[in-house]
């Protein structure tokens, strides 16, 4: 969505006339008076008088006067300004804002309210008390209902602000949750939009709705559930049921190429729901969303993330995508054995995944190398902390790659391995890294690993004893 201009300065006559009459908004040069006029003007739009007369006249409904919109246009880019929310807060601004949302029938009008009302959420103050008007929730709500983009996009970005909020986070949960229609709603614009910025928007609404309540996620991985089993398969005719992680998947596709950002968000949508039971059977049980889910992350970290053509340093930029993808592809690849239908613990899958865990395991190495010589002493705290806070997401990542890595392991053949040291997937450098990362934690797998390699390639075997002498002892 193209952003609206700024506003126009005022007129130095204005200016001047403004600051005399004590008429500014408090330190900034925006007219109490001009303000007091636009939203005059808007509550006469949705008057019921106004609204008789128009009543023979859809068009003029859902068009929005050039000048008005103008108007109302600086209003909402005004609305960031703290003094010009507060005053806004003051003056009932939100009860105006909610008498057109649900009277307008204008898609522009509507868009513009939501707007300023999520500017205004943006201050603690006014967020607290926006979020307890209990009407003013439910109006808010049924705009996800609506088929306007900007006005959902917009709604999304109001509903994420609130949510953000420590303080009134839990009222738009249970809001959320009890409302059911939402859950359609939202899955009918992840599985159906192609508006990027709204499915990014929207998916950043769902990752924090699950991340906050996972009582809220078990009841939307239900619901689909339910839906599926009450809807016949031949029934064209009715809205189709929605199933949480098809649609997740859908929205993902989506915003793949586009908006990296947002895959991450929809990636991590989907790692937060293999954190319960339910999630995981919800993406394993159907045999067509199992396998869409496994291949587009497979082809995510076989072809597209951590490629051997990238510096190793693209490693900081994808290591919150990489890890929900392995810890998703790692949940689903646990359940293979009740999943016969995926065939994935043996055959040409392993042998790529472990090429790209091992390619993440080195180049982790290369991230966390430091520099030789340290920098300027006033800036070394801060540079410390950074440099924390990278290794905290960087361990995340080894963690959940071992693992994924020592379960590969388990299950390679003496035909796999063979395989993988005729295409290079296994070869002697790619073997130390992954075993300086499994050891000492992941010992019985290594050494089960060597016993394989033993038997195909006895010379590589015995210089990777010699590089790791703790293995000698199991010789």
């Amino acid at each position: 969505m193209d952003r609206n201009p700024s506003p126009p300065p005022p007129s130095r006559d204005e200016d001047e006339e403004a600051a005399a009459g004590g008429d500014c908004i408090g330190s900034t040069v925006y007219s109490k008076h001009w303000l007091f006029g636009v939203l005059s003007g808007l509550i006469q739009m949705v008057s019921p008088e106004n609204a008789k007369s128009s009543s023979d006249d859809e068009e003029q409904q859902m068009e929005l006067d050039e000048e008005m919109e103008n108007e109302i246009c600086r209003v909402w880019d005004m609305s960031m300004d703290e003094d010009v929310a507060l005053f806004l807060q003051e003056f009932n601004a939100p009860d105006i804002f909610m008498g057109v949302l649900a009277k307008s029938r204008c898609p522009r009008l509507r868009e513009i309210c939501v707007g300023i009302l999520g500017n205004m959420a943006c201050f603690q103050e006014i967020c607290v008390s926006i979020s307890s008007d209990k009407n003013l929730g439910q109006v808010l709500l049924h705009c996800l209902h609506d088929s306007d983009p900007p006005t959902l996009l917009e709604t999304s970005r109001l509903l994420l602000t609130c949510l953000s909020q420590t303080e009134v986070a839990s009222v738009w949960v249970e809001r959320i949750r009890d409302n059911p229609a939402i859950y359609d709603s939202i899955c009918f614009i992840m599985s159906s939009s192609t508006n990027v910025d709204l499915l990014v928007k929207v998916g950043e609404v769902v990752d924090k709705l699950f991340d906050l309540d996972e009582k809220l996620m078990l009841e939307w991985i239900r619901i689909g559930a339910v839906q599926a089993l009450d809807q016949p398969q031949e029934d064209s005719e009715q809205q189709p049921a929605f199933r949480i992680v098809p649609c997740v998947l859908e929205a993902a596709k989506q915003v793949r190429s586009e908006n990296p950002e947002g895959l991450d968000v929809y990636m991590h949508v989907l790692q937060l729901l293999t954190t319960v039971d339910e999630g995981i059977q919800a993406i394993v049980q159907c045999p067509d969303t199992g396998k869409d889910t496994w291949n587009l992350l497979f082809d995510l970290v076989c072809h597209e993330f951590c490629q051997s053509d990238d510096p190793p340093i693209i490693l900081q930029e994808q290591k919150t995508v990489l890890a929900s993808v392995f810890s998703v592809l790692s949940a689903i690849y646990a359940s293979q054995t009740e999943q016969e239908y995926l065939k994935i613990g043996k055959g040409k899958c392993n042998l790529p995944l472990i090429d790209s865990l091992i390619r993440v395991l080195q180049n982790m190495e290369h991230c966390q190398k430091k520099p030789e010589n340290s920098v300027e002493s006033n800036t070394e705290e801060t540079k410390k902390s950074d440099v924390t806070q990278e290794d905290f997401h960087l361990k995340i990542l080894k963690d959940i790659s071992c693992e994924f890595l020592s379960n590969i392991f388990q299950v390679l053949t003496k035909e796999t391995v063979t395989q993988g040291l005729k295409e290079g997937q296994l070869s002697k450098q790619k073997c130390s890294c992954a075993f300086e990362n499994l050891l000492p934690f992941y010992s019985p797998v290594v050494e089960d690993f060597l016993k394989i390699l033993r038997e195909v390639d006895k010379t590589l075997a015995g210089n990777l004893e010699e590089s790791f002498p703790s293995l000698k002892i199991q010789t």
